[in-house]
């Protein structure tokens, strides 16, 4: 897959909230992942993909896996899981509103959902 065909995938993936969420929360049945995050965009709640990963490179040095943007603690963030140099798959978290960094997640490859994991901050149970 070539470079610009891989970020549009990643883009794309990023941009979609859990399923069904938004809908719950806004109280209508549309369906569209895509369209949610379009509009999170336009409301100021997500920076774009292009200002987001290069943070997250800075964190975590390698090749960018997989985005995600979800909501956690009440917030959106950006989950970016990379493929760190040391060849760990690492997640890094970051706020969508402002890019800022979370945490930083070992990814054990049975990705944590619920409760808190083995990152470096951010309101524990660890």
């Amino acid at each position: 897959m070539n470079v610009s065909r891989r970020l549009f995938a990643l883009s794309l993936a990023a941009l979609a909230l859990a399923p069904g969420e938004a809908d719950a929360r806004r109280g209508r049945g549309r369906g569209g992942d895509h369209d949610d995050a379009r509009d999170a965009y336009e409301r100021g709640e997500a920076l774009s993909l292009s200002r987001v990963l290069p943070r997250a490179l800075r964190a975590v040095p390698g090749e960018v896996l997989d985005v995600e943007l979800a909501r956690e603690h009440g917030r959106l963030v950006y989950e970016v899981d990379i493929l760190a140099r040391t060849g760990q798959v690492r997640t890094v978290v970051l706020d969508a509103r402002n890019g800022a960094v979370l945490t930083l997640r070992h990814d054990h490859r049975g990705r944590h959902r619920g409760g808190d994991d083995d990152d470096d901050n951010w309101g524990d149970d660890d």
